[in-house]
């Protein structure tokens, strides 16, 4: 079994799910196919629109209307936690990275800095990427992990952040400008894209999301087919029902940092 889902936090370069079962991962495919492409090439399967309906506007407007309400109520959080990122080490207290969106669309995600700033990505890009290719190269924490083994670059603010997800809150501002939603897979980092094999590409019929069905399943406690066949599942059964059960699962998931470090 190939190591676990990926997270590039601020560990890549060029630059943070769910009410189904570990059991959906049989959907994901093989990493040992050919890689995909990255927008741009003729391998658009994921890019085909998906409708305009009742069922996607309703999604909207509960994406609208829940990250403007959560913004307002957490902005003096936001605030405090900018302050102790920038008193603990130089550097913004924003991170920003690009990741692929809806139909492999290229786009900026906004997190709160966990790491040293300017710290080298260089060798989390070589982790993931072995990932990818179905080596299982030396992680930390629970269960089959994505993360580099003793990462120095985390700051002890961020690890904090990390463990609550609170590193991610900024996102709500990609939500609010329609990159992102409250609900969908991870976004992904380009270049591992570039690796994926086709059958992977679905998941980007969909907005990413802040939170998911690998969010709310187990999060590092997942490998990284199972974290593909939970995404490709909820693009598949997207609706605004199945975002109001995921979001309610995740308060209780990110109280009980279950598969969160």
């Amino acid at each position: 079994m190939r190591g676990a889902a990926l997270d590039g936090r601020e560990g890549a370069a060029g630059t943070a799910g769910t009410a189904g079962t570990a059991g959906t991962a049989g959907t994901a495919g093989t990493a040992g196919t050919a890689p995909a492409s990255v927008p741009g090439s003729g391998r658009d399967a994921s890019r085909r629109p998906r409708s305009t309906s009742a069922g996607e506007l309703a999604c909207r407007a509960l994406d609208l209307v829940g990250s403007a309400i959560l913004l307002v109520a957490l902005a003096p959080l936001l605030a405090v936690v900018a302050v102790i990122i920038r008193l603990e080490s130089p550097g913004p207290a924003l991170f920003r990275q690009r990741r692929v969106g809806l139909g492999q669309r290229e786009f900026t995600v906004y997190k709160l800095r966990t790491m040293a700033h300017g710290a080298s990505h260089d060798r989390h890009r070589e982790f993931v990427l072995r990932l990818i290719d179905g080596e299982r190269p030396e992680a930390h924490g629970c269960g089959p992990q994505f993360k580099l083994a003793r990462d120095d670059r985390i700051t002890r603010i961020g690890r904090v952040l990390r463990r609550t997800s609170l590193d991610e809150l900024p996102q709500l501002l990609n939500v609010i400008r329609g990159e992102m939603s409250l609900v969908g897979p991870r976004p992904s980092i380009p270049y591992e894209v570039e690796r994926y094999p086709q059958e992977w590409l679905e998941r980007f019929a969909v907005k990413p999301g802040i939170t998911g069905l690998w969010q709310v399943s187990g999060r590092c406690e997942l490998t990284l087919e199972q974290m593909i066949g939970l995404d490709l599942d909820y693009a598949r059964r997207r609706s605004v029902w199945l975002n109001l059960r995921i979001l309610a699962r995740t308060v209780p998931a990110v109280l009980s940092a279950r598969g969160a470090s």
